[in-house]
């Protein structure tokens, strides 16, 4: 006799509603400072480099340790440790609010990415074990993408509404009432679950996983801006060699952090691949889009963010269009493969901007996401859906540590080639300052005379617009080139209906 899993009810879904606002200012917090960093700087002083590790330090310890605190929500609990990151997410943003000096805002945006780092898989793993019947999972996993989407889109305008009517603390303090509200209903309307697998946490994987991202995330992150330089490949080429020194440790020990048994579910690896790939897509349209809004079309950074929220609308559409495409039984990896071709159109059209075309941006921007979106939702729910319930945060965490990877590699591909062309469409008469970026060349513009000025700024920003019709072709080409292995390697997958083959990714699956 064939049982069905039990289906959540308003307790659950409340649950939901619930965890998506620690979500969406976690999400937030990764772009919340573009519009205050330059009251901070009034106000604090910093140099240019403490600036630049306010800006980055929580992006870096968030994609360092969300490996670990995937891992550890399985062995202490995933509630516990979402309860636990809410307390110091809620007590970092109190204490940047009203630093005092440089040092201190780097050190609470640091605890900030140590909180990120657990809210982030403990929010999906606890989606995973409340919503076991597929087709709830499905849908809100698919609320769940939109939600993180949408919030990287939002911090930017927050963070400018805010310090225009306040003060720059301000996008700091936003973030306490929803912790507040999460500590409170969290151990009310929230299970507890954990992995029932024993044994010793793998303490020496947490240097090893650390070493492995971090230096691999910062080298593809300053490569676009800094070019090719030996120190940033040389941290790439770091990273990888202790990223293969984690995936031997994790081969051989007793009781790994990632147990190798995961990836051997179906569907599980391609999932995990291919989400990086459409995160690679979706980070590379961001930026050179945003730099399109204020810099070619010389909008204000409010009106850009605000203009740029408008795609948004589309995701909204894409999570929920595509779950309902797999239950009325398209095949999801033809979901998936449709999404990538989507996503590439995106790029297509933006591959015809000029540099007066505002619509087309945003209409290109829009189908991008929205095929992304219905990309992302699809491989979420299938590689958690995949793995046994037990390992929730683990997988979990498995995708977004996935989703930086291909975020900081499309900043570096899509963002070389337009560089590239940049320099390539820039008169070689021009000042070595305007050929290296668009920024510097209206800078240098705003110091010459009339007509000199006005060319300069004109040269510079079609040949921004060039280059950013090569990045949109290379992308292009991606996502098309993805559709491919999409449509053969998810043939099949499903997902799991219950957990009892947990085990199996124990210390005897190792």
């Amino acid at each position: 006799m064939t049982t069905h899993p039990p289906r959540a009810g308003r307790r659950e879904w409340t649950a939901l509603a619930v965890l998506m606002l620690p979500l969406l200012l976690v999400s937030m917090d990764v772009s919340v400072l573009y519009f205050a960093i330059p009251a901070i700087g009034a106000d604090l002083e910093p140099t240019g480099t403490q600036q630049l590790w306010i800006f980055d330090i929580y992006g870096f310890v968030l994609a360092g340790l969300l490996m670990t605190m995937g891992s550890l929500g399985d062995r202490i609990g995933r509630r516990r440790l979402l309860l636990c990151g809410a307390a110091a997410f809620g007590t970092a943003s109190l204490a940047a609010a009203y630093a005092d000096s440089a040092e201190t805002l780097i050190a609470a945006r640091a605890v900030l990415g140590i909180g990120g780092a657990t809210l982030m898989p403990s929010t999906l793993a606890l989606v995973r074990t409340m919503f076991t019947d597929p087709a709830q999972r499905a849908k809100a996993i698919g609320l769940w993408s939109g939600v993180m989407t949408a919030g990287i889109a939002l911090g930017s305008v927050l963070s400018g509404v805010l310090v225009q009517y306040f003060w720059w603390g301000s996008v700091f303090l936003v973030n306490l009432p929803a912790m507040v509200l999460l500590l409170v209903l969290g151990p009310v309307l929230l299970p507890e679950s954990r992995s029932p697998a024993t044994g010793r946490f793998d303490l020496p994987g947490v240097p090893l996983s650390l070493a492995a991202v971090l230096p691999v995330v910062y080298g593809l992150k300053e490569i676009p801006s800094e070019g090719w330089h030996m120190r940033y490949v040389l941290a790439v080429a770091v990273g990888l060699l202790f990223g293969a020194l984690f995936v031997h440790r994790q081969r051989t020990t007793a009781y790994p952090m990632i147990p190798p048994a995961l990836f051997r579910g179906r569907g599980f690896t391609p999932a995990v691949v291919l989400n990086l790939v459409s995160a690679f897509g979706l980070m590379g349209s961001t930026y050179f889009t945003t730099q399109y809004l204020q810099s070619v079309l010389d909008k204000s950074a409010l009106e850009a963010a605000l203009w740029a929220l408008l795609p948004s609308v589309l995701i909204g559409f894409a999570g929920p269009l595509a779950l309902r495409l797999v239950q009325r039984g398209v095949a999801r990896a033809h979901v998936v493969a449709g999404g990538f071709v989507v996503a590439a159109c995106g790029y297509v059209l933006l591959a015809g901007a000029g540099t007066d075309s505002l619509w087309l941006v945003l209409a290109a921007c829009g189908v991008m996401a929205g095929g992304i979106v219905a990309v992302m939702s699809q491989l979420t729910d299938l590689a958690l859906g995949s793995a046994p319930v037990e390992r929730a945060g683990t997988a979990s965490s498995l995708m977004e540590t996935g989703t930086e990877f291909g975020g900081a590699l499309s900043m570096a591909v899509l963002g070389s080639v337009g560089t590239a062309v940049y320099h390539h469409g820039m008169p070689l008469s021009a000042p070595d300052a305007a050929r290296e970026t668009l920024g510097g060349a209206l800078a240098v513009a705003r110091r010459l005379p009339g007509p000199a000025g006005e060319a300069l700024a004109t040269a510079a920003r079609e040949a921004f617009t060039d280059g950013m019709r090569g990045a949109a072709v290379a992308g292009a080409l991606v996502l098309l080139a993805a559709a491919i292995p999409a449509a053969r390697t998810l043939r099949g997958a499903r997902v799991r209906e219950n957990a009892g083959q947990a085990e199996k990714c124990g210390p005897s699956g190792a």
